[in-house]
């Protein structure tokens, strides 16, 4: 049960991430952006002295947002092509 959970957490916190961000990228890579999210909003936080992802509730949604931010960010940046 605790993976499933873990899917649909990531589904919601990708989802709203890749609104913020603009376009969309998928359900599946939006899922994977929230999980992934999760772990790097999770880490940040750590580094910062705060709580990381604590459970399924608001505080670690938002955490998971941040984070996924800054994945499709990243993404973005990386999946840029030079212009010549």
């Amino acid at each position: 049960m605790g993976i499933i959970l873990w899917i649909v957490f990531g589904a919601i916190a990708g989802f709203i991430a890749s609104n913020i961000m603009g376009k969309g990228e998928g359900l599946l890579w939006d899922i994977i952006l929230g999980i992934v999210g999760a772990i790097v909003g999770g880490f940040i936080m750590n580094a910062l002295g705060y709580a990381g992802v604590t459970g399924f509730n608001l505080y670690s949604t938002i955490v998971a947002v941040i984070g996924a931010i800054i994945v499709i960010y990243i993404g973005r940046l990386l999946r840029q092509r030079p212009q010549n």
